[in-house]
């Protein structure tokens, strides 16, 4: 059902990739998120909790590099005393490197409008000669069409296998590099709308999903069968069944054991097209409708 949009989709949805890790530890998390390009200006979506994330990566960076600058010569306690006031601790991330797969060839700015309200945040890449996605965002023109029942599906990328990163002793600091695997793969997931989502005054903002979007897929398209655009994955919310096993005994490989489940549904949600239009007009961002 979804063949042709997921390959239509995937020309303009990127990944996000970021890798940190904590200070005085030189184990790398790495991590990812999603974007995806509505015009050729450089103009994209993601979550404004996306957006907040990267945005933090450079305070973050900042005060790590203030700390390797007037670190050298000073005392263990002395750098922990330092460490402190730049709000640097082992359990915190004093390093976070981001990186924007096959978006454009030049990245000199990155400016961000973060929504006031919705989880929803533009991003435009400024500086660049190429751009390296194919295709743009067309937005279902009709978004009362986008009924509960209708079959949707999401694309993003979950699962980060990169491994195109490295600890380097010398910098102490991580860094990317050349070697390695520079891309994750696409992941899509479909599901049923199974509800709207309105806020206090009553507003749909959001789309619930039978299916949960997954961690990497956030700030990635929603979209139907012909490829237009419903809305964008957000975040996943879980609701207890019910259907609670508390101390029951089961035999597994012909052994007795006692165990104890509580069961979850997980759904996506989304926000909605109508919102994300209502977003980009006022900013004067040009798109396209289907």
């Amino acid at each position: 059902m979804f063949v042709h949009a997921i390959q239509e989709v995937a020309g303009y949805t990127r990944a996000i990739h970021s890798i940190s890790r904590n200070f005085g530890g030189k184990s790398i998390q790495r991590g990812s998120a999603t974007l995806f390009f509505v015009n050729e200006e450089g103009w994209a979506l993601t979550c404004r909790h996306v957006a907040q994330w990267i945005m933090q990566a450079d305070t973050i960076n900042k005060n790590y590099k203030s700390f390797l600058e007037q670190s050298p010569g000073l005392s263990g306690k002395q750098q922990n005393i330092l460490a402190k006031s730049l709000n640097i601790s082992q359990d915190k991330a004093c390093e976070m490197r981001i990186t924007f797969v096959d978006c454009v060839d030049v990245i000199k700015n990155i400016r961000f409008i973060l929504h006031p309200q919705y989880d929803l945040a533009l991003m435009k890449f400024e500086g660049f000669q190429k751009k390296h996605f194919q295709g743009k965002a067309k937005f279902l023109k009709d978004d009362q069409t986008a009924q509960p029942g209708a079959s949707l599906c999401r694309l993003g990328f979950p699962f980060p296998e990169f491994s195109n990163f490295r600890f380097n002793p010398e910098m102490n600091q991580l860094e990317w590099t050349k070697e390695g695997a520079a891309r994750s793969p696409r992941f899509p997931i479909d599901g049923m709308l199974t509800r709207f989502l309105g806020d206090q005054n009553g507003k749909i903002y959001g789309i619930e999903m039978s299916t949960p979007g997954l961690r990497g897929q956030s700030g990635g398209p929603l979209f139907d069968a012909e490829g237009r655009i419903v809305g964008m994955q957000s975040r996943t919310k879980h609701l207890h069944l019910g259907f609670d096993i508390e101390d029951k005994e089961i035999v597994v490989h012909g052994k007795s054991k006692r165990i104890n489940d509580y069961a979850f549904i997980h759904l996506g949600e989304c926000i909605h097209v109508k919102v994300i239009k209502e977003f980009l007009n006022q900013h004067q961002i040009s798109f396209e409708e289907q």
